[in-house]
């Protein structure tokens, strides 16, 4: 009975000092919860700002937000970027498995057509820039082909539908850019500088 007292107190005294850990402040002061709430305004949206100048959230959009166009690891908007919009268009018919426009991959699910219900093809696009050039995409194209009783065999299909496939995305990006560039030069072509006299 005493032995099991013992050991009882001992796991608690070694395990304390784990819990005092997570009590300490970025300074290195022991601080309890909740005792520095008066310091954060009442506000929810004043507090995303305080947090944000400090350091210790992100935005998804604005000025240095996660998508942003600045170098460094941060991302345009998905839509805003010709390349994925394009890759997205071209393969349309295909149902997607994983989309990740952070990670720059796209990958669909096993398609079919009905002339060959036995075959089926799968594809991934990696983006390696977002520049619209010949070496900005990585397009696998694999094929499974399974016979009657269901013997399915896998492989990576090196035929000419992956070079096809980046030629109509690369043609199509460029066409989403012109339509971007030719829309931006309207509307400053457009706008109403004002008198200034």
């Amino acid at each position: 009975m005493k032995i099991s007292i013992l050991i009882k107190k001992a796991v608690f005294i070694l395990i304390l000092p784990l819990f005092m850990i997570s009590c300490k402040g970025p300074d290195g002061k022991f601080k309890l919860p909740g005792s520095d709430a008066r310091k954060f305004p009442a506000d929810p949206k004043k507090r995303v700002e305080q947090n944000i100048k400090e350091g210790r959230g992100f935005r998804l959009s604005g000025e240095d937000g996660l998508f942003s166009s600045r170098g460094g690891g941060s991302f345009e908007f998905a839509s805003s970027n010709e390349l994925w919009r394009a890759s997205l268009d071209t393969i349309d018919f295909m149902p997607l498995v994983s989309v990740n426009y952070s990670g720059g991959i796209i990958i669909t699910d096993w398609y079919s057509n009905n002339q060959n219900p036995n075959e089926s093809i799968k594809i991934s696009i990696r983006f390696l820039t977002n520049e619209i050039r010949s070496d900005a995409l990585d397009i696998k194209v694999f094929t499974k082909k399974c016979s009657e009783n269901f013997n399915c065999q896998t492989y990576e299909t090196n035929e000419s539908l992956a070079p096809e496939l980046t030629r109509q995305i690369l043609k199509t990006a460029a066409i989403y850019q012109k339509e971007k560039t030719d829309k931006t030069k309207k509307k400053n072509k457009d706008y109403k500088y004002p008198n200034l006299d």
